[in-house]
């Protein structure tokens, strides 16, 4: 252990954490505990988000002190050498609590290295440590590796499988390099690698440039939903939005723009026109998640839910190297760097990494409830909370369907479903007398086969709702 390093926590914060018990940042031992039992809790520790190991406590959570403060600050201080490689941290402390000495062992957030104790790689997992499984020892190597898993070459892709159209675009925004320059641009930022004189396309090239990234990547997508109420339930619109991430940043924020409500809203003695959600921020948390998402994680997409009271982004991987909730406004860490470069030089992100902090700002500016931050079990989530309740006249967007490019029969079957759940080939017909039965049947044919319609029943009993 490094003894310039300090402490960072308080007494508060033990005594916090003695009363909330083992967690996933707490570990409780008892005085007696070995240096490789103590190691072990070190090393799940530092393989997830940090914390606390408390020496000198019983089996109930109470502290029974210990007998020899110093031999136990000198057996934390052997347990952090035996880990691999050896766990750099605060100097354990002889804490005074309630007439009891206990030692307690700080490991920070965020290390740069993947630890293991005797070959054993552990993780802690609620109030017990236990070994990684191998995706997730995989996922943990890579985000902790200098290089992750945008640089990786996507197994059977050639540079067949890149868009030159793309890439010429984006060579042009930088000055207009072409042919064998392009390609070493593409070099440079971590999109192609060279191998004997060929050049094959990393997982940021597929994902950037790519002619179908889906075919190699399939959940690199965005699942959008909107919801009537502040609940999930079987009455809502769902657009799966694939292609290159660029193409994901601006569908996504169109299905947004297209589906949240508008009106006016009071400010002293003004009114003045306001969007649900400032569509600043709806771009910057779209963008946030689409950067910095673990594309490893497969069986998972991004997710964007509207209801009826908020906007919820949910990016799958945990927050990336050092960063924490605690430090997610001040820190700066990219999990995705090839990405984050590109993706800034085509204007959606700022390297500077400012994206939460603006959330923030504007947030504030208008006068919203502050956006909250959460991380689950694998992967982080933005909530942020629109104007709905303070509009006046709110109203559902003129076309509601605008981004899934209907035409205007299947627009009024849509608004009909709306109002009544159900439509019928006859309700169809009612609506649109002048077109004939086997246009309208196509309509539905259309409806069914984009996942927008679901049909049930046979012949005279056939019936659609929303999918």
């Amino acid at each position: 252990m490094s003894p310039q390093a300090k402490p960072t926590y308080s007494l508060a914060e033990v005594e916090a954490a003695l009363a909330q018990g083992p967690g996933e940042r707490v570990v409780l031992l008892n005085a007696g505990s070995s240096a490789r039992k103590v190691a072990e809790s070190l090393v799940a520790l530092a393989n997830h988000q940090g914390g606390l190991v408390i020496l000198g406590v019983n089996a109930a959570g109470q502290p029974t002190g210990l007998q020899d403060a110093e031999e136990t600050v000198q057996l934390a201080t052997t347990a952090a050498l035996l880990t691999h490689p050896p766990l750099i941290a605060p100097l354990p402390q002889a804490v005074e609590l309630n007439g009891k000495t206990l030692c307690v062992v700080e490991v920070p957030p965020g290390l740069p290295h993947v630890y293991s104790i005797k070959g054993q790689y552990l993780v802690r997992d609620g109030p017990h440590n236990r070994p990684l499984l191998p995706d997730e020892l995989r996922r943990l190597l890579l985000n902790r590796a200098e290089a992750g898993f945008e640089t990786q070459l996507v197994a059977g892709a050639t540079l067949d499988d890149l868009d030159p159209e793309r890439i010429n675009a984006y060579a042009q925004m930088l000055g207009g390099v072409i042919g064998e320059d392009a390609r070493s641009l593409l070099l440079s930022r971590g999109c192609l690698v060279e191998q004997q004189g060929e050049y094959f396309p990393t997982v940021a090239g597929i994902l950037l440039f790519g002619r179908e990234p889906q075919r190699w990547l399939r959940s690199a997508e965005i699942t959008c939903v909107r919801y009537p109420g502040e609940q999930m339930s079987d009455d809502f619109l769902r657009e799966d939005v694939r292609g290159v991430l660029p193409d994901q940043i601006r569908r996504a924020e169109a299905f947004v723009a297209d589906n949240m409500r508008r009106g006016m809203r009071i400010r002293g003695l003004a009114r003045e026109d306001t969007p649900e959600y400032p569509i600043s921020i709806v771009r910057e948390a779209i963008v946030n998640a689409v950067a910095h998402r673990d594309y490893s994680i497969r069986g998972d997409s991004i997710r964007l839910l509207m209801f009826s009271d908020r906007l919820e982004v949910y990016s799958p991987g945990r927050l990336p190297g050092h960063v924490t909730l605690e430090n997610l406004v001040e820190e700066r860490f990219s999990r995705n760097e090839a990405l984050v470069q590109v993706l800034s030089e085509m204007g959606f992100i700022d390297r500077l990494g400012y994206g939460i902090d603006r959330i923030i700002a504007v947030c504030e500016a208008e006068g919203l409830e502050r956006p909250r931050f959460a991380e689950t079990a694998a992967g982080f989530k933005i909530t942020i909370y629109g104007h709905g309740r303070d509009l006046v006249g709110a109203a559902p967007p003129a076309n509601l369907w605008a981004h899934l490019h209907l035409n205007p029969r299947q627009e009024k079957a849509l608004a009909f479903l709306q109002e009544n759940r159900r439509i019928t080939n006859r309700d169809y017909q009612a609506l649109c007398p002048d077109t004939s039965p086997e246009t309208l049947r196509r309509d539905f044919a259309d409806l069914v086969d984009r996942g927008i319609l679901l049909k049930i029943g046979e012949k005279r009993a056939t019936y659609y709702v929303l999918k």
